[in-house]
């Protein structure tokens, strides 16, 4: 698969009805194509004509189109591309897809275009991974993450981190030449803070990995409490759309309800859960069931109740669930009742007049940020699982070379093995050891175009 030099064609556009389909056609062949199949065709690079494309065999003609030419290295993949916007629709990039594939070229795999990229040194493997966050993002928070990514934002920090490595290494090596010198600017002391400034850096990045969850899917917020407590109300005051049933029925949620209220730093993963009682009602307590393992997984839970009795109900099943997450308790029905014996710290609201809820959303980000409290803003954050695997992995490796560095058992030589593995750990999330399982992992989950 590495080493395929076919003439690859996709649609990068995606299918349906839309104003223009954008058709890629990428590698050694792309120029002869387009003369081909085009009646006219750009000359230069980064030009663009406008131009029919032709069905050479028949001499029909498919659609009127953009052609936009690419000449390397300065492509997207490195090769020659050529870029055609037609018409959109199902018919019309069919059509146009069909005459290239006649012509020579191939239906590109998913995310071949960006693995040629890669293996053209246009972008590494973080980078690509980078890619495909962008074009998977729901949230405004992940675009962000994710276009740092693209940027090189956490390409730079991890080539920072390799070359702190390697200069555990470089003393390492002084240690093993010169052994003995203690009083030298290249002491055991220097190896020790150096492996420890290492460390810190891997533990700060493997700290990211919640924050990129969260930016992908939202922080957890179950609104708990006991059946016809108004939560799904304020489920569909917070959201500002009609999401949940709300009948005077109490039992009515039966399944968990999610909605995901944007935010450019934090989104927010709403979820309305069956009311929670001792109940008989087989369905009603399937539905209980889900509310505690939402429960037992959220950043967040609201404690909702119209009245105190209510409210310490809803913490006493919440506490039995074992749940973690910050509890922020809520008088709900605030306009229709007056608790004369209020919970200490209760937000009153009410989502039939509105009240209060900007003053819950506000408490609600305080209590997911606090718990990123060592985190700067602008850090860049782990979003993949091989991401993380792959640090976890280096930072195991340095902490076994810190333990034998700290006893002095071990030659320097075999403690060094550590930090070399530990190089190699990064090196494989960077990109710089080309297996081909590693890469096909990564690249077969794109999709088609891209």
């Amino acid at each position: 698969m590495l080493l395929d030099n076919d003439t690859i064609a996709a649609v990068s556009t995606a299918h349906g009805r839309g104003a223009i389909a954008i058709l890629r056609l990428s590698g050694p062949e792309a120029f002869e194509i387009a003369r081909r199949v085009l009646r006219r065709t750009p000359q230069t690079g980064r030009s663009v004509v406008l131009t029919t494309l032709l069905d050479p065999d028949s001499g029909e003609t498919i659609d009127r189109v953009l052609a936009t030419r690419f000449d390397p290295p300065h492509s997207y993949t490195g090769e020659p591309l050529v870029e055609l916007s037609t018409h959109g629709g199902s018919a019309v990039p069919a059509a146009a897809m069909r005459v290239l594939l006649q012509q020579g070229a191939r239906q590109a795999r998913p995310g071949e275009f960006t693995q040629r990229a890669f293996l053209a040194g246009k972008l590494d493997l973080v980078q690509a991974e980078g890619i495909a966050e962008l074009v998977d993002a729901e949230t405004e928070a992940h675009r962000r993450i994710a276009l740092s990514q693209v940027d090189g934002g956490l390409s730079r920090l991890l080539d920072e981190l390799q070359r702190q490595m390697l200069g555990v290494e470089a003393l390492l090596a002084y240690e093993i030449d010169f052994p003995g010198e203690d009083d030298g600017p290249l002491s055991r002391q220097a190896v020790g803070e150096s492996a420890a400034e290492v460390v810190r850096v891997i533990e700060k990045l493997l700290g990211t990995v919640e924050i990129g969850q969260i930016a992908k899917k939202g922080a957890s917020v179950v609104i708990a409490g006991v059946p016809n407590a108004g939560k799904s109300s304020l489920l569909n005051a917070l959201a500002g759309e009609e999401r949940a049933i709300v009948t005077d029925q109490p039992g009515t949620t039966r399944d968990a309800i999610e909605v995901v209220l944007d935010d450019p730093t934090i989104p927010l993963r709403l979820i309305d859960t069956a009311g929670l009682r001792d109940t008989s009602d087989a369905v009603e307590r399937l539905g209980i069931e889900v509310s505690h393992r939402h429960l037992f997984s959220a950043s967040v839970i609201l404690a909702c109740g119209e009245n105190r009795s209510d409210i310490e109900d809803a913490l006493e099943h919440i506490r039995s669930t074992g749940a973690t997450g910050i509890v922020l308790t809520v008088h709900t029905k605030s306009d229709l009742s007056w608790d004369s014996d209020p919970v200490p710290g209760a937000i009153a609201v009410s989502a039939r007049n509105r009240t209060g809820l900007s003053e819950l959303t506000g408490e609600i980000r305080r209590a997911v940020q606090s718990r990123f409290v060592h985190t700067e803003p602008m850090y860049p954050v782990i979003t993949r699982t091989r991401q993380r695997m792959a640090l976890d992995e280096a930072l195991a490796e340095m902490h076994a070379f810190q333990d034998e560095w700290a006893k002095g058992d071990l030659p320097p030589v075999i403690a060094a093995v550590h930090v070399r593995s530990a190089v190699h750990a990064l090196n494989e999330l960077i990109g710089k050891i080309d297996t081909e399982a590693i890469l096909g992992a990564v690249f077969e989950r794109f999709c088609i175009g891209k």
